[in-house]
């Protein structure tokens, strides 16, 4: 009867433990999901306040990873926080644009596409991606850039 009890606890703290683990990683999934927003949120502010009498400028940047159907892609899988981290650093290298011409930007779409064209993103979660920007598209003062992920293989050397 000991032996039944005993083995009863250990199976009932390993399903205990499962499912408050599988709450904790939903809920740091949440968090850096609201983080994200609100430093979006947050940008998007001050470029609005910079920017409110200026109609035809881009006023935020809102990167996007695509999500590729099928078996053999090649799109690494990316949690909610390497995700997050890969678009805050695009935003970075984009954020030139902020405040430029809705007008003029043909020739700084081609610029962007060359300058992050197969560019490495060293140590994001321990890991190095690359990039290759797909599309660009200004809509409403907002610069909308998909772009995809792949993992990065050192050359050898």
């Amino acid at each position: 009867m000991v032996g039944v009890l005993t083995l009863g606890m250990i199976i009932g703290a390993i399903v205990y433990n499962s499912l408050y683990l599988a709450q904790f990683e939903a809920l740091i999934t949440l968090k850096s999901e609201l983080e994200v927003k609100l430093e979006q949120y947050e940008t998007d502010l001050k470029h609005l306040n910079e920017f409110k009498n200026q109609h035809t400028v881009i006023k935020s940047i809102l990167p996007r990873v695509e999500k590729e159907a099928g078996q053999n892609t090649g799109r690494p899988h990316l949690d909610q926080v390497t995700e997050a981290l890969i678009i805050k650093r695009i935003k970075g290298d984009l954020s030139v644009f902020l405040g430029q011409s809705i007008y003029e930007i043909d020739s700084d779409a081609k610029f962007a596409r060359n300058l992050l064209e197969k560019k490495v993103y060293m140590d994001v979660n321990s890991k190095d991606y690359t990039i290759e920007v797909k599309t660009i598209l200004v809509v409403d003062n907002v610069l909308h850039v998909w772009i995809k992920v792949r993992d990065y293989a050192k050359p050898p050397s």
